[in-house]
Order: structure tokens, then sequence, then C-alpha cells
């Protein structure tokens, strides 16, 4: 049979168009082709993408060396009048359900172990006893072992008030811990259970390879809740926080809280790269900006507290300050790097050896100074007695000075006799500085009388009282000393000159642009 060309053509339309709403009704799940069939529904959405790796296993395997530190201590009454009135309830009237009222009233909110948190949220107080000679919560923190005989590291502000220390671990056992050493300056302590078989402990992490950006995982005790986990990220490295003369902190944004001081933070090895021991928080909870003690700082500190129960430190003797961007330009310095010695102590072994004020320490063997602190931390990883060589930068040139270290003193206060000179009546007026001086009664220096208020000398601190000792190394003895100063540095093609301050007998230099600014 023949089909004329059209005819075919709007046959086979007809057929391909009946094919598919077929095909569509069966896909949607009407118009069922047959009866009894079941509809076919379309498939639920699925997407293949890679799964992220959690933290469980890292977690699993490194919980059991953490534990939960209770410190308690022995709580002497306040009252000081002889009296065996412990409850303090003697000026009640006597009045069986007054008095029971404020007996459990005193107690009240301490059953769940908040009641009392200072500012730092890991010391709890806990009501008076009625005896006194059993020891009483006073802080609850976090720890970890560090050996499988049961030396453990928490953090000194956790401790530092206890006479007894019980730790738990994390299947919930109790130990009696006793103190081996504690560290104020890094804010580290060492405890040791003494028996209770052999525990799982953890390594310190080479915090040098520690990169922003990296995972981490801190594991504590938050809030007296027991074990708990957290993760992020580090945050920042070498913060400086003004907790001490060692800071260099870790900054990491995982979720840590009151509690959690003393407590690892952990890489995805399983390994300490910080110890947790402050938090940046105006509420007192977690807002994500964390401060952890490095693990090489932790390692170096805990092995000390391990041998002997204490540090001991380097003194170089030395009191100093940042080279800022003036200061090294008056000095003649291609940057601002290096600690400008503001004072050397008279007793100190950097004064013996030669470093005296205006030195800018740039170098201790080898090892180059970025800053005061990068400074303080060379000088105190080095043991009392230990020779090293220290390169200063001195009147436009490079020396290495032979230092013996001595021990650093229990007090960084130094004493003086001097009491500040009184200014005479007399004043000069250094115009292009901004400042009105006169002669120190003592003959030694200037001292400044009056400050332009929109001087650059004003705009660096400096104040009426203040006392200009030397400018530029050179002792000053009048203003005349001060204008040839100035003088000479415009020759040398200086925009600057460095004035030593001396202010309530401590001393600090300020660099002054030549011309007024």
């Amino acid at each position: 049979m023949n089909i004329a060309p059209n005819s075919y053509s709007r046959t086979r339309k007809r057929l391909l168009a009946a094919a598919a709403s077929i095909a569509v009704a069966g896909a949607i799940g009407i118009g069922a082709l047959t009866s009894g069939t079941s509809p076919v529904l379309a498939d639920a959405v699925r997407v293949e993408a890679p799964q992220v790796q959690g933290f469980a296993d890292i977690v699993e395997r490194v919980s059991p060396a953490v534990v939960s530190v209770k410190v308690k201590a022995k709580i002497q009454p306040t009252a000081d009048d002889g009296s065996d009135d412990q409850d303090g309830l003697d000026n009640l009237p006597n009045n069986p359900q007054l008095r029971r009222f404020f007996k459990e009233f005193r107690g009240f909110g301490d059953q769940d172990g908040q009641n009392g948190q200072n500012d730092q949220g890991h010391r709890r107080f806990g009501h008076r006893d009625r005896n006194n000679d059993q020891p009483r919560p006073v802080a609850q923190g976090s720890g970890f072992f560090i050996s499988e005989d049961g030396y453990l590291v928490t953090n000194n502000h956790v401790v530092e008030e206890g006479t007894a220390f019980t730790v738990v671990t994390n299947d919930g056992k109790e130990l009696d811990a006793k103190l081996v050493g504690t560290d104020q300056r890094t804010d580290l302590a060492v405890l040791k259970v003494e028996g209770g078989g052999k525990f799982t402990y953890v390594d310190f992490a080479d915090d040098s390879k520690v990169r922003v950006g990296d995972w981490v995982v801190a594991v504590g005790n938050p809030f007296g809740l027991g074990g708990t986990v957290t993760a992020g990220i580090v945050s920042a490295r070498g913060r400086d926080i003004g907790a001490g003369p060692y800071d260099d902190f870790l900054q990491i944004d995982a979720s840590v809280n009151r509690g959690n001081s003393g407590g690892p933070t952990f890489n995805l090895n399983g390994q300490v790269v910080g110890i947790n021991t402050a938090i940046f928080s105006p509420s007192g909870g977690s807002v994500g900006i964390a401060f952890d003690i490095p693990a090489s700082t932790a390692k170096q500190v805990v092995e000390d507290l391990m041998k002997s129960g204490t540090v001991q430190r380097g003194w170089l003797g030395v009191e100093i300050q940042p080279v800022t961007s003036d200061i090294a330009e008056s000095l003649g310095l291609k940057s601002e790097s290096g600690a400008l010695v503001s004072s050397a102590q008279d007793d100190g072994p950097g004064k013996k050896s030669g470093i005296v004020a205006g030195d800018v320490i740039t170098q201790v063997d080898g090892k180059d100074v970025a800053s005061p602190k990068e400074l303080a931390r060379l000088i105190g990883a080095y043991s009392p007695g230990k020779s090293v060589d220290v390169a200063v930068w001195r009147d436009g040139k490079s020396q290495t000075i032979k230092v013996e270290l001595g021990k650093l003193p229990s007090s960084d206060k130094q004493a003086s006799a001097d009491d500040k000179p009184a200014a005479p009546a007399k004043a000069d007026t250094l115009a292009d500085l901004g400042l009105t001086v006169t002669k120190s009664e003592n003959g030694k220096g200037l001292v400044v009388t009056d400050v332009d208020p929109d001087s650059d000398a004003a705009e660096r601190g400096i104040q009426p009282g203040d006392v200009i000792t030397a400018v530029n190394s050179a002792e000053v003895n009048g203003a005349d000393d001060v204008n040839k100063a100035m003088t000479d540095a415009a020759k040398s093609g200086r925009k600057a000159v460095l004035m030593q301050i001396t202010r309530d007998d401590t001393n600090r230099f300020v660099a002054l642009p030549v011309a007024k600014g």
C-alpha cells in the first residue's frame, strides 16, 4: 500500500505524540496502562560529593589522656574576733526559723557548681564549712597526661590557690595528685598522680609547623560538664595579649570556655599544639577567640618543672623598648627590628659586660632579635651562667659583646634612691621641639616644664616633669647640647634625634624630628 508523503508524515507525528503521552503519564503516576499496575515515582535528589572526614578517630584516641582537675584549699575564717561561731549568725535574733533561713540562703546556688566564678571563670568558691580543717573547692579546670607514669600538665592559675588536688579521668575515676611545680610567668603547672597504673598520654607537637588555617581540636572540661570536644582552626600565631614577658600565644577559634583552662588543643595527628589558657570574652562565654600556650614553650617549661620543680631562666639585666621607625631613622638602622636598651641595671650582667643605654640588641648567639618580646624569650631560654654573644648597634655600627647570663630575680622591680629633681626657676625654650626645659637641680639633664600640645613631642608622649638625660647617646647638661645634637643630625642627613627620657625612675627613648612637625 502506497502512502502519500504528506499523509505518511502526519501519521508518524500522531504515533510519536501518542507514545510520548503514554510515557509522561507513566512517569508521573497517572493513567495506569493496565489495571492493578503500581505508579512509577520519581527518584529522590542525591548528590554524589566527597564526604568530609570528621574528628571522631582523633577524639577516641586522645580523650583518655585528658582529665578534669579539681582543686581544694583550706580557707581560714574571715572573722578575727576569736568567737566560735562559724556560721556568722551570732548577731541574729534567737529565732530558729530565721537562723535556718539564713543558713540555707547563704548556701543557695552553690549546688550547681557555678556560684562564685571570677572574671576568668575558672575558679569556684564553696560556702564556709563548719569544719575549717577540711579543704574546700576553690578551682576546677582541665589537664592532660604527658607520661605513662602519671605526670600531667595544667595551668598555674588553676592550681595556684590549692593545697589538695584530684584528677577525674575520662572514665570517671577520681585520683589524688600532688603538685610538682609551677611557673607563673608562662602560667604552667605540673601535677603527678601516684599509683593508678599506667596512663594513656599524649606528645607535644612541633608548633613551628603549625599554619594559620590548620584544623585543631580542643578537649577539656568547660563549666564542669565533663569531657567536651570542640573544633576550629588556628586563627593567628605570635599573639601578645599582655599576660607576661613571654607572650607568644596561638589564637584559635575553637569554642573554649570556663573550665577549659589547662586543657590541650590537638592537631589532626593527635599531638598537642597548645594549652588553653585565656579567652577574649566581653560576655564571659566563648566568642571564638581563645589563646593557647605554644607546645614549644610548654615542653621546655614542663621538662624543667619535672626535673626540679622550678624554672631557671637566664637574665641579661636590661630594660628594653621597641625600635620604632623614627628611632631606627635616628640611629641609622635599616629596619625596625631589635630591642632598644633604655637602661642597663647596675647589678645586671649586661652592664658588667659593657651594654649601655642606647644600644640596640639585634642578635643573641646569631639568632635575630625581632622585638623586645623575642629578646626576652631568647634570653629566658638559656640557663643562668650560660655565656652568649650579644650583637648590638652602637654609634652607627654593629659590635658583639660576650655576656655571662645571670639568674632571673624573683622580682623585676628595680629600686632607685634618687628622687626626681626639682626644676629651678629659669627656663629655656626648644622651639623646634615644642618644649620648655630647665636644668635639673643636680645638674644632670633637662627637666621638661611645658610641652606644646600641637608638637611632635606631645604626640610622642613627652610630659612636664620628664627629664631629658641624653640626645643621640650624648649627655645633656643644657639646651645648647640639644640644639647641637639636632644640628649634627641634620648635617649627617638624619631626620630625627633620639632623646633619652627619665620618668619615675625608668628610662625610655623617644625619636623627635629635627625640623618642627
